[in-house]
């Protein structure tokens, strides 16, 4: 059986490609937005202000507003273009 002595610098090379390998696996993907704001559904579904305006008025799509702001769940927006109802 042969030994080998370990270092120091040894435990630290080790550590530090460690934490690089646990980085790469957990890294986080692009972040998908829940919540969007209404210049960014309106580039999504290729509509108007006026369209999307529409479809707030007669209930086809949720919003959320906060402040002056307008917000949409992207999952209600999915659902919208998939042609079910959110």
């Amino acid at each position: 059986m042969q030994v080998e002595i370990i270092t120091k610098d040894d435990l630290r090379q080790f550590k530090t490609e460690l934490l690089n390998d646990i980085k790469a696996i957990v890294k986080p993907q692009e972040k998908i937005k829940e919540w969007l704001k209404s210049a960014e559904v309106r580039k999504m579904l290729n509509i108007s202000p006026g369209t999307l305006q529409n479809l707030r008025i007669n209930g086809t799509l949720r919003y959320t507003k906060i402040g002056g702001m307008m917000y949409y769940k992207l999952e209600d927006i999915t659902k919208l273009l998939e042609g079910g109802q959110p």
